[in-house]
């Protein structure tokens, strides 16, 4: 028999999570304990930054044979992955280093997933079709907000396809993650905005995400909806990151808030990884395909309007109220739902994420459309807490390209961040 949801619960996790301020002095123990050949697979904007150079001297240092690949093409055609599994089968790879933002991280886990298991990816597209056990990859984040050093997904874009497309299996979480915020100290304003605002539509829709009720007769799926073990961790990262993301993209090289950013992404990445996430993720994906904006953006543009349209729902208003108080440090009897709304606009405006679908050029007449690709995302729109249909969707997308919240025009002075 089914167990209740408020009983039931999965994590999937990296055997090892490290985190703080210097945390990436233990790389080279980490990495040694899976292998001595090393591919590091770089962020290429970040190959010769001194903080990853010494890092990398640090693990030939401990008598790691090391092979650095920086081929890392933004959005990760999936195309460019065959080389680099080449290259990395060609060094007789045993552990995979991965360092740098979400596409580096992603990267590095298709990279381990076809050095094991025979071509072309697009065999393993979707949800549970990795048949075993791929290269250990220890996970070293330079952007918080991606989450996937704790992730069991890997997005990649495939020209074949109308939208990104992902790979989703147990056996794709890295064995390890080092999580220093110092590393993310050199990252622009808008990487830190974007990224981080993501991180809390992590949270936000990890903890409103439909229940799991498990049947443990069966496995259970790779993404369950939240359940009793990421709960409080959600909120925890909504915490974290709502007072201190707005710090953090204003005074970038302020050591407390980027640890607290830090902390919050990755608190995040651990409750979705368990949970997934659903619409902002659904509707981003055709709005960056068309609009080519970043990942980030699109769902923090689309967080309030998400937020606003899971208020018609009496339980997930009540998350959405106390995902606010998590987020605002409130007492219960002080927030609600429409609070919580009010206060994913004001961030947004804050860090600088557009207000309306118009202000990044969606036409009206693009959004059914968006609307019926939207529907194509099966995975994350099978964990949303409502029927996610077509109009639903397009409602959605109505109001967020007009600036419509609680009914009335949204009144916002988004402040550029440069």
């Amino acid at each position: 028999m089914p167990e209740p949801a408020a009983l039931a619960g999965t994590l999937r996790l990296p055997a090892r999570v490290h985190f703080g301020h210097g945390a990436r002095a233990l790389l080279p123990e980490v990495v040694a304990l899976h292998g001595r050949r090393v591919l590091a697979v770089v962020d290429p904007s970040l190959a010769t930054t001194p903080h990853i150079t010494a890092a990398l001297d640090a693990l030939a240092g401990a008598g790691l044979d090391v092979r650095t690949y920086t081929g890392i093409a933004p959005e990760l055609p999936v195309g460019t992955l065959d080389a680099a599994a080449a290259a990395a089968r060609d060094h007789g790879t045993e552990v995979i280093c991965a360092i740098g933002g979400g596409s580096a991280l992603d990267a590095a886990k298709l990279i381990a997933l076809l050095c094991v298991h025979e071509g072309p990816l697009d065999r393993y597209y979707g949800e549970g079709l990795v048949p075993g056990p791929v290269v250990p990859v220890v996970a070293v984040p330079t952007t918080a907000g991606t989450g996937s050093e704790v992730t069991p997904v890997a997005v990649v874009s495939d020209p074949a396809r109308e939208l990104k497309v992902g790979v989703s299996s147990p056996f794709l979480v890295p064995a390890a993650a080092v999580v220093d915020p110092d590393l993310t100290l050199g990252a622009p304003r808008t990487v830190t905005a974007f990224s981080g605002v993501d991180a809390l539509v992590h949270a936000a829709e990890s903890y409103t995400a439909r229940p799991l009720t498990a049947d443990w007769s069966v496995p259970p799926p790779v993404f369950t909806g939240r359940n009793a073990l990421t709960d409080h961790v959600s909120l925890q990262a909504a915490a974290q990151l709502g007072p201190w993301l707005p710090v953090a993209v204003r005074e970038p090289a302020d050591p407390h808030a980027r640890r607290e950013v830090a902390l919050g992404a990755l608190l995040a990445g651990i409750a979705f990884g368990s949970t997934g996430t659903h619409l902002c993720h659904a509707l981003q994906y055709p709005i960056g395909a068309l609009t080519g904006t970043p990942h980030g953006l699109g769902t923090g543009l689309l967080l309030p309007y998400v937020l606003d349209t899971l208020r018609a729902d009496v339980s997930a208003a009540e998350r959405v109220a106390a995902l606010g108080a998590a987020w605002e440090h409130l007492p219960a009897r002080d927030a609600s739902a429409a609070r919580t709304v009010a206060r994913a606009a004001e961030l947004g405006d804050a860090i600088g994420v557009p207000a309306t679908l118009a202000d990044i050029g969606v036409g009206r007449d693009q959004l059914p459309d968006i609307a019926g690709l939207g529907l194509k995302s099966a995975r994350l729109l099978a964990v949303a807490p409502l029927e996610p249909s077509r109009e639903l969707l397009l409602d959605v997308l109505e109001r967020a390209h007009a600036g419509i919240l609680g009914g009335t025009a949204r009144h916002h002075t988004t402040r550029t961040v440069s």
